[in-house]
Order: structure tokens, then C-alpha cells, then sequence
């Protein structure tokens, strides 16, 4: 049974990407490894805006603890007046990526909606270990809600936007904006979220060694955050969201993971809890797929369906108001 509990069933046109892109998915990382993925993570500014006819424009701004961080404002080149924005933490479990990687849709919501969009180089662990991550990226959302009318948007329809990582730093993120009387979010789009330091779950065990983020990933990368913290007593649900106790008052909510992920129990059981809240919650769980599949297989039948969820999510809350 264990055997073949351990050979999960990935969508066939999913199963032939994974099979040809080996090395360059981070399946048993151990810091040792943590330079070489950080290395293949992290786009340039040209490789995200090529030929669209977008701009985008740097700040360097004040960080957690007096730090200095950099966030990059993408817009339409003909943007004039203030309409929704979309504040994006990249993924990469908090120890790797930077903030071009995973960007894609900034650059279609810029071009579809006229949002203005900032993405911000928050600092990684370990070196910069649990609180830095997720204090980074709330100074982060507080800069960009403060320069509203500077930056030409309306900040009562401010979505925030992350995935793996920056799904769980974007979960952590609301939650202090909702506990600090922060800046108000319209909704929280969460992909694939890292929220669960305490790998206790089913999926959390059940993915190593295969996929594309697996057991020992997840546990290299909770560990470099927290330190001898991990999966004690001791962490804050900031840095790890499924340690909340009070999911109440916060914005609408879209959760998607992948069926054949680590996240997958973590994902379910946030969504699950939001709505026994009473908040509003939509979730989506993939049959077939692994973590980072949207990215990975984009021209896949089930990347092309996440994708149109997401956005048909993200089209109907801007509309709400």
C-alpha cells in the first residue's frame, strides 16, 4: 500500500512536462542547494516586461526594522486615472525568487483592468529569518496604500496577490492589516499557499521526493525562516497563517493548490476555516497536478483552466464595488 501510496497520479500532459525538466525543480533541497535554485529563480526585469506596453518603476522604501527594500510599480503606459491595483509577494518559499519571478499576471491585469501593480523585493531567509519575510511585505503594502494618489489608484479596491511562499506571505499579510487597522484589502488571491510550518498533514508527508516542491523542500525552507522555532510552540501566525486561531473579518478570499502537492491539506483546511468564519472564501483544488503547475505547463488544459478561475475570480470582485 505504501508503495503505491508514494507514485501519485499527475494529469498526463502535466506528467510529460515534469519528466523533462529535472534539476531545474527544487525536489529535495537542502541549503547546501539553496545558491544554484536561487540562481535559476530569479528573472531579470526584461525577462517579465519584454515588448508590453507597460511601464515599470522602482522606489527603494523603508523595510521591517529600519531595512531598506526596493518595490517595483508596474502600469500601463497609458494609465491616467486611479482604477483598481494588485499588490503581488513572489513565491519561492521565502529563501529564494525575487520579485520578477511569478509576475506574468501583473503584466496581463495591468494591460486588462488599467491596475497599477507593485511587486516588492522583500529579504529572504535564512539570512534575514521569520519576522523579516512578512514584516518586509506588510511595510511594503502600507508604502503602496500610503502613495495612492501618487501612484494613481483607488485604495478601497487594493487586491493582494501571492503564490507558494508569497501565498503564505500574503496570508500572513492580511492578517496584520486586519489586527493593525492597516490598509484595507478588497480581496486576497492565494495560490498554492506555504502556511504550515508544522508539516503535519497528510500532503505534507505524502509529496517527497517527487513533484516539483516536496517534503524535504518544505521542511529546508520553514526551518531556514524560523529556526529552532519550527514547528514548536512558538510562531507567530504571521509568519505561518494555519497557526491563526480567528479567520473572521477577513476580505473575500480565492485559495487554488494543486491535488498532488504538499499544500494541499494546509490549502483546504485555510479555506475551510474562512468560511465556517463566515467569510467568503473560493477554492479550487486541481485534480492531477503538482505545485507550480500554471507556471510550469502553461499551455496545459488544466493551467489554462486554473487560469481562467483566477481570473474570472479577480473580473468579478473588481466589479462588486
Amino acid at each position: 500500500m505504501d508503495a503505491i501510496m508514494s507514485q501519485p497520479v499527475y494529469d498526463p500532459q502535466l506528467a510529460a512536462v515534469l519528466a523533462t525538466i529535472g534539476d531545474f525543480v527544487p525536489t529535495g533541497m537542502t541549503l547546501d542547494r539553496l545558491p544554484y535554485f536561487r540562481a535559476i529563480s530569479s528573472p531579470t526585469r526584461e525577462d517579465l516586461l519584454r515588448d508590453h506596453p507597460v511601464d515599470c518603476v522602482d522606489h527603494r522604501i523603508m523595510g521591517f526594522d529600519g531595512g531598506e527594500i526596493l518595490v517595483s510599480v508596474i502600469s500601463r503606459r497609458d494609465h491616467h486615472q486611479a482604477g483598481p491595483a494588485i499588490y503581488f509577494l513572489h513565491g519561492g518559499g521565502m529563501v529564494m525568487g525575487n520579485r520578477f519571478a511569478g509576475a506574468g499576471p501583473l503584466i496581463d491585469w495591468a494591460i486588462r483592468h488599467d491596475a497599477v501593480c507593485v511587486t516588492v523585493e522583500y529579504r529572504l531567509a535564512p539570512e534575514h529569518p521569520a519576522p523579516i519575510p512578512v514584516e518586509d511585505c506588510y511595510a511594503g503594502l502600507v508604502w503602496m496604500a500610503s502613495h495612492s494618489v501618487e501612484l494613481k489608484f483607488d485604495p478601497e479596491r487594493l487586491v493582494i496577490f501571492g503564490g507558494s511562499g508569497g501565498g503564505g506571505l500574503a496570508a500572513g499579510t492580511t492578517l496584520m492589516a486586519r489586527d493593525r487597522n492597516g490598509p484595507r484589502l478588497l480581496g486576497q488571491l492565494l495560490q498554492c499557499p506555504m502556511i504550515d510550518d508544522r508539516n503535519s498533514t497528510v500532503s505534507a508527508s505524502r509529496y517527497d521526493g517527487v513533484g516539483v516542491w516536496d517534503t524535504t523542500s518544505n521542511k529546508t525552507a520553514w526551518q531556514a525562516v524560523l529556526g529552532e522555532d519550527c514547528g514548536g510552540a512558538n510562531v507567530s501566525p504571521y509568519s505561518a497563517p494555519a497557526r491563526v486561531t480567528d479567520l473572521a473579518g477577513l476580505p473575500p478570499t480565492f485559495i487554488d493548490v494543486g491535488a498532488c502537492e504538499v499544500f494541499r491539506d494546509e490549502a483546504i483546511d485555510y479555506a475551510v476555516r474562512i468560511l465556517a468564519s463566515g467569510g467568503q472564501c473560493e477554492l479550487h483544488v486541481w485534480g492531477g497536478a503538482f505545485h507550480g503547475f500554471y507556471d510550469i505547463a502553461p499551455q496545459s488544459d488544466l493551467a489554462r483552466a486554473c487560469v481562467s478561475a483566477r481570473n474570472s475570480w479577480l473580473e468579478r470582485l473588481l466589479r462588486w464595488d
